[in-house]
């Protein structure tokens, strides 16, 4: 059981200094220290400037009873907002760019938050006085299952808090590193980057350019789905919905061929499949118009267009997102060199490529990285119409992306702890070769007839949402 220390009532005194990870840098110098003194006196006559957010503005969360009990204690509260005397400190959970991070729990309950503090004082640019009202107001406009709430957002003195959704079981980093190799399985891979996937296509339709993808950045909640944080590197830009019907080719498996190909075991492999057009209406929100020159992000993770200087869109996003996938299936990033100047000459080099394992279980993860590690972003997957493209890859084939905040995350990846949910999920992630996939198809069948017979035709017990995949079974950086 975890032991919870609570600080005093009156006086919360956290007054310590923790050195920065290499993973997490800052550009004047690899290593740095930030202390924090929080010594104000809270009490009810204490000058406190609070704002929080509206409850009717979070509609993913209305069933949440983390988001009951905000709601509770703001009626509680004499101005109806949340203040830091609401809240009890149990430790330290680590340190960003800006400001430091703590588990806290609302007084006489047990919901649990996180509140990132931000020491003004310590901010000595303008550049990253901006940052934090940069990420106040793009939390306060978030409402989607895979990125975090601001439940209340409280200035003090020369703090300004940020009371956010706590992620119990900690960074995608963290897990990797009790991975075997530092990697993950494919079908863990593609559950995390499908989650990753959605909440960036919706930052962009909200024309949000994030700049900050990395394991560290991607939390996983008690139910194992992902949260992504922090928010001070995003830029905004305006972003024009479209929605339009685009033709699609598609390869697929005759029906009447694979009814006969028991019997046709010598048909040329050309004669089992056929091309099919499909005509499929699709809604498209990228920002494509988005221009920044500002050189900010972990150097790993860096488009190459951010790195010239040159400026950069909402195409460093999709970079950033093959960067990530290729660490999930490797345990490090392609272009990573014996030092940071060496790494950046790698990214921007025309000659220099990712390097894969040869594996042939990770054809289509590869040929996926390889389309959005292109170094022209006008060539890059994703540019032009966003997670879209994207959505359509082989990789991702089987995912009903609607259903997706349904879906069981893994159980079998090292250090996952999932809280078992009363509600159950519509499906979960089955990996399924080429080579089982007839089989796997013959004991689906048997199954649903087996459930058929056994409640006489009255009850069916099969899971209409359940799907499978088709496809083939596999220390801190520094941002800039």
């Amino acid at each position: 059981m975890e032991e919870e220390i609570y600080f005093p009532d009156t006086d919360l005194d956290l007054s310590f200094t923790s050195t920065v990870t290499d993973r997490t840098f800052a550009s004047s110098s690899g290593r740095s220290s930030l202390t924090l003194s929080f010594n104000d006196r809270l009490s009810t006559s204490s000058a406190v400037t609070t704002s929080s957010t509206s409850s009717s503005t979070i509609n993913h969360r209305r069933q949440d009873p983390h988001w009951s009990a905000i709601k509770s204690a703001k009626l509680l509260s004499s101005d109806g907002n949340i203040h830091l005397r609401h809240l009890k400190l149990i430790r330290h959970l680590g340190t960003g760019n800006l400001g430091r991070v703590f588990l806290c729990n609302l007084r006489d309950s047990s919901a649990r938050f996180a509140l990132k503090v931000i020491d003004r004082n310590n901010l000595t640019t303008a550049k990253k006085l901006s940052q934090v009202e940069t990420e106040a107001e793009i939390l306060s406009l978030l409402d989607h299952p895979f990125l975090p709430t601001l439940h209340a957002r409280i200035d003090e003195s020369h703090y300004t808090c940020l009371l956010i959704d706590y992620a119990p079981n900690g960074d995608l980093h963290s897990l990797l590193r009790k991975q075997p190799g530092n990697r993950l399985p494919l079908q863990p891979v593609r559950f995390f980057a499908a989650e990753v996937l959605v909440a960036l296509e919706y930052l962009h339709a909200m024309g949000i350019v994030y700049r900050d993808l990395k394991p560290e950045n991607v939390l996983l909640r008690e139910d194992g789905h992902v949260m992504l944080s922090d928010f001070d590197l995003c830029f905004k830009s305006d972003v024009v919905p479209t929605f339009k019907s685009r033709r699609y080719r598609r390869t697929s498996s005759s029906p009447s061929l694979r009814r006969r190909r028991s019997g046709c075991l010598s048909a040329p492999a050309e004669e089992m499949s056929y091309e099919r057009e499909e005509i499929v209406s699709e809604f498209t929100a990228e920002p494509v118009t988005a221009f920044s020159r500002s050189c900010v992000g972990t150097h790993e993770y860096l488009a190459p267009e951010l790195v010239s200087g040159n400026g950069h869109g909402s195409g460093v996003d999709w970079w950033a997102f093959g960067i990530f996938l290729y660490e999930l299936l490797h345990g490090t990033t392609p272009f990573k060199g014996d030092s940071k100047e060496q790494t950046l000459r790698n990214i921007v080099s025309t000659t220099k490529t990712a390097k894969f394992h040869v594996d042939s279980d990770l054809d289509e993860a590869r040929d996926l990285i390889e389309k959005l590690l292109v170094k022209d972003p006008k060539k890059r997957l994703g540019c032009a119409r966003g997670a879209q493209d994207i959505k359509r890859h082989p990789f991702f084939d089987g995912i009903k992306w609607p259903l997706i905040r349904h879906y069981k995350p893994p159980e079998e990846v090292r250090g996952l702890v999932i809280k078992k949910s009363t509600r159950a999920h519509a499906g979960h992630v089955t990996a399924v070769t080429p080579r089982s996939r007839k089989s796997f198809l013959w004991r689906a069948l048997s199954y649903l007839l087996r459930g058929k017979s056994s409640s006489g035709g009255s009850k069916n017990q099969s899971n209409s949402n359940y799907y499978h995949y088709v496809g083939k079974s596999y220390a801190s950086r520094k941002r800039v």
